[in-house]
């Protein structure tokens, strides 16, 4: 057996930090560091856990005691409200790891970010490329840290182009098990769209985002990419398929209810100009240099979504067995798409090998 590859893992006690712990941990000849400010609701087996905040002054003997190849930065707190506190943890917090891989000498990193970053602008391109530039929302706690974070990376890159640096900029990210934005807003009693408005939505199930993520700790491919399903859906197609009912308002009350209500209060967890106008990732360079392809579509996803949150609360009782249906019927489907990429990837092999 060959010396095994050390690869650190932040954010192990939140849902896709121990889902990506969980599947590198089955890959050959790895070694897995969760570290976490605190510990997981349930024991990982085999997890290798450290109990540390990403901003200790140590994180860098840390690494290089241990060797660490690869970090996997998924640490990050969400927030409405820009604040001090979520700007000291995300931001700070990520150019102390960044320091510390710097000062350890790690090969890799891998960076969870969101395509949220370019903004919803009524000028934006039906498909926005990862060059596009960052002007997304300074109002909104989370999509401003988020900008800073990769205003942070850009020099950063210049600074250490020793170290390999993966962004991965997600799709509104959604499943069963997620506690995001997209999926808070898709439980809410009332879902609320924007009169006159119906912006084109790209998601991403949660299995296709830790998917990815694990693709590129496991690639040797750096840059930036844009990771969405396919099959991007007008809003109101997206709250129908989750079984609920958009509730057209004006605008100005939606912006109000912000800045009034508050946006603690839970009025829409989700910036309203993200409803208002499209913003959708060009996944190209995902599918052409990452080499990622998502198992799922967004209908499947939304589909899936909606089974788990018991859709009999908001449709027919009857209909339950028809969304089990649809459910199986995607997975079938789902599965077939599975096989047939991966006898495309084994014919190109085999071609390849009986060249040489």
């Amino acid at each position: 057996m060959g010396e095994q590859r050390v690869i650190l893992v932040t954010g192990v006690s939140e849902t896709i930090g121990i889902r990506v712990a969980e599947a590198l941990m089955v890959k050959p000849d790895v070694h897995v560091i969760g570290l976490d400010s605190t510990p997981p609701e349930e024991v990982i087996k085999g997890l290798d856990f450290i109990q540390a905040d990403v901003r200790n002054s140590l994180l860098g003997d840390l690494f290089k005691s241990e060797s660490v190849d690869t970090v996997c930065h998924l640490k990050f707190a969400e927030s409405d409200k820009p604040s001090e506190a979520s700007f000291d943890l995300n931001v700070m917090g990520t150019m102390k790891v960044f320091s510390a891989c710097t000062e350890a000498g790690v090969r890799k990193v891998v960076l969870k970010s969101s395509t949220a970053v370019y903004g919803a602008k009524p000028d934006n391109s039906a498909f926005i490329s990862e060059d596009h530039p960052l002007a997304g929302s300074r109002t909104w706690g989370t999509i401003r840290d988020l900008v800073e974070i990769e205003s942070f990376c850009n020099g950063f890159v210049r600074q250490s182009p020793e170290m390999a640096l993966t962004i991965l900029r997600f799709a509104s990210i959604l499943g069963p098990t997620i506690d995001s934005p997209m999926t808070r807003y898709l439980k809410e009693r009332v879902t609320p769209v924007l009169m006159g408005f119906d912006p084109m939505m790209q998601i991403i199930h949660e299995s296709d985002a830790v998917g990815a993520i694990v693709h590129a700790v496991m690639s040797d491919v750096s840059g930036v990419f844009n990771v969405g399903d396919e099959g991007n859906l007008p809003l109101s197609k997206l709250i129908r398929l989750a079984g609920k009912f958009p509730v057209p308002v004006l605008h100005w009350f939606v912006y109000w209810g912000h800045d009034m209500v508050g946006r603690s209060s839970g009025y829409t967890p989700i910036e309203p100009d993200y409803l208002r106008y499209a913003w959708v990732g060009d996944l190209r360079k995902m599918k052409e240099v990452l080499l990622f392809e998502p198992h799922y579509t967004s209908a499947e996803a939304m589909r899936e979504f909606a089974g788990s949150r018991r859709v009999s609360r908001y449709i027919p009782e009857g209909g339950t067995l028809a969304y089990d249906e649809d459910r199986l019927r995607d997975t079938i489907e789902r599965r077939r798409r599975i096989r047939e990429r991966e006898a495309a990837t084994w014919g190109k092999e085999v071609k390849g090998e009986s060249n040489e």
